[in-house]
């Protein structure tokens, strides 16, 4: 049946091209770059697509209004209790639910799920490990008490929205036991399966992914909460934007979600587009690694913050598609700072170029995702450098391959967005502020690990900030952190993203949260 799916899907892709014909009334397709997915376990997945496909598929155990991060709700978990002493959560799980396989959600699942996050210790594991779960205790510190009720008990008497919080996470996803089990291979709990598999209870279940080129949603018609209005979701890869606005014009797609700003302008009085915006947590972001001899130079740090066209790129190449933010915390997110101490000033880094004896310059390379506006960003960059010597090799790859080089911190330059895991300002902190273990063996690696940034005393004043109880001291906190990062850090932190997409005017209901796993398409009408 999967086969003949995918060839009436191909007849379908060839049909609407050759008549240019509106797309099937039960079905969106949306054109977006998703070459950055490496993987559909939701214990693995660390990206922005694949945080937003997890989010249409899978439930979490806590979820939040969109609109108000601070309003957290039940998902799986219906209720929850907290200990007097803050370090034992007893979850409720909400009966009836089912799997889209049709097996009951139980807290044998959600057990499984979440010790199966630890065990497998993929990236995003650090989410849960944090709180000292590890494979060694996590059958006593995630347990189940009886068939809907599970209980947690965490290390630390940490703020208790900052636990919650994390199991907003895609982390939190809570996947079909039984499924993964009938799928296990050499103890892999599912996971070599999972990775391109689906074993979820959400609004849409997997159909089909094909790397770089189409991911397909269909409805799920055993989801417990109101059912997706579509019958289908096709997403296209295509990188593009001048090809995204031709075949929104044309009919050909619903949604565009990567339109540049001349493609954007171009639609303007096109009574059949409606654009539409959504602030994003994200932060656009450069990571200098300090195993550079240059890069690794406080001085060096410190001009390339000088050496940036904020407003030229915000003005231009961004174009109402980000905000300048200089600060790890994101606006909306407790303690952000929006004090932008950098702008554009090359005598100011010569002169510091020259304090660390490089005033001859020198030459570095920086990994670039192959689509925009990254593209046109790092070529910005390159220029701005140039005018204080310093030659920049840009190098261009599929997301994937950047991500990975990146994460294996074989790198010199690093430019792309950094989107938080969980609305907490931990999430940020613990990434750009806290590396316990610089070493390249090291089981936690944020992004300072990656840009072998070794920081024992800023780490301490991270771990600090999350258990301070009192939310008026944990914000200062955060500010005091923050200033200190902007002027020591080896990261040129420059926007604050803002999603923007167009539809064809017949299409409503498409959810944009403030980050890509809380974007929902279940509510989409046309």
């Amino acid at each position: 049946m999967k086969k003949l799916l995918l060839y009436a899907l191909v007849g379908f892709f060839a049909a609407v091209q050759a008549a240019q014909a509106a797309t099937p009334k039960d079905t969106l397709v949306m054109a977006s770059q998703i070459d950055d997915i490496i993987t559909l376990d939701p214990a693995e997945i660390f990206e922005f697509s694949g945080a937003e496909y997890a989010a249409n598929t899978y439930d979490r155990m806590i979820t939040f209004d969109v609109d108000n991060v601070s309003d957290i709700s039940g998902g799986i978990a219906e209720s929850w209790e907290i200990s007097d002493d803050g370090m034992v959560y007893t979850f409720k799980v909400r009966e009836g639910i089912q799997f889209a396989s049709g097996n009951p959600v139980t807290a044998d699942d959600v057990v499984y799920s979440l010790q199966r996050v630890v065990i497998l210790d993929k990236t995003p594991a650090f989410i849960l490990t944090q709180f000292g779960f590890t494979p060694e205790n996590v059958s006593e510190t995630i347990k189940k008490i009886d068939d809907y009720t599970v209980q947690i008990t965490v290390d630390k008497p940490y703020a208790p929205t900052f636990f919650l919080y994390c199991l907003t996470s895609t982390a939190g996803s809570v996947v079909d036991m039984k499924e993964l089990q009938a799928h296990e291979q050499d103890g892999d709990m599912g996971h070599n399966w999972l990775r391109t598999g689906y074993a979820g209870s959400g609004p849409f279940v997997l159909r089909n992914w094909k790397p770089s080129e189409t991911l397909i949603y269909e409805r799920n018609d055993n989801y417990w909460g109101e059912k997706a209005k579509l019958n289908r979701i096709i997403v296209r890869h295509i990188t593009e934007s001048s090809t995204q606005r031709l075949l929104l014009e044309k009919g050909d797609i619903d949604i565009a979600r990567d339109l540049g700003p001349d493609d954007i302008k171009g639609l303007a009085g096109n009574d059949d587009i409606v654009i539409r915006k959504k602030a994003k947590g994200a932060v656009w972001y450069l990571g200098l690694s300090q195993k550079n001899e240059y890069l690794s130079k406080p001085e060096v740090r410190q001009a390339f913050k000088y050496l940036i066209d904020y407003e030229g790129m915000e003005s231009t190449i961004l174009d109402g598609a980000a905000t300048i933010h200089q600060a790890f915390l994101p606006k909306g997110f407790l303690g952000a700072l929006e004090e932008t101490p950098f702008s554009l000033d090359v005598e100011k880094a010569k002169a510091l170029l020259k304090e660390a004896g490089l005033e001859g310059g020198f030459t570095v390379t920086m990994d670039t995702r192959n689509n925009e506006p990254t593209t046109s960003m790092a070529l910005s960059i390159q220029d701005t450098l140039a005018q204080a010597g310093i030659t920049l090799e840009i190098i261009p790859g599929e997301g994937k391959q950047t991500l990975t080089k990146y994460r294996a911190r074989n790198h010199d330059i690093y430019i792309g967005r950094w989107g938080p895991d969980y609305m907490d300002p931990h999430t940020n902190a613990d990434t750009f502020a806290r590396n316990p273990d610089n070493s390249d063996d090291a089981k936690s690696k944020p992004l300072a690990w990656r840009n072998s940034w070794d920081i024992p005393e800023m780490t301490k004043k991270a771990d600090a900030a999350v258990l301070e109880r009192d939310t008026d001291k944990r914000a200062e906190m955060y500010l005091e952190l923050q200033r200190e990062h902007q002027q020591t850090s080896p990261f040129v932190i420059m926007f604050q993203d803002i999603e923007i997409l167009a539809k064809r005017a017949n299409v409503e209901g498409f959810v944009l949260g403030p980050s890509f796993d809380s974007n929902f398409y279940q509510f989409i009408t046309k």
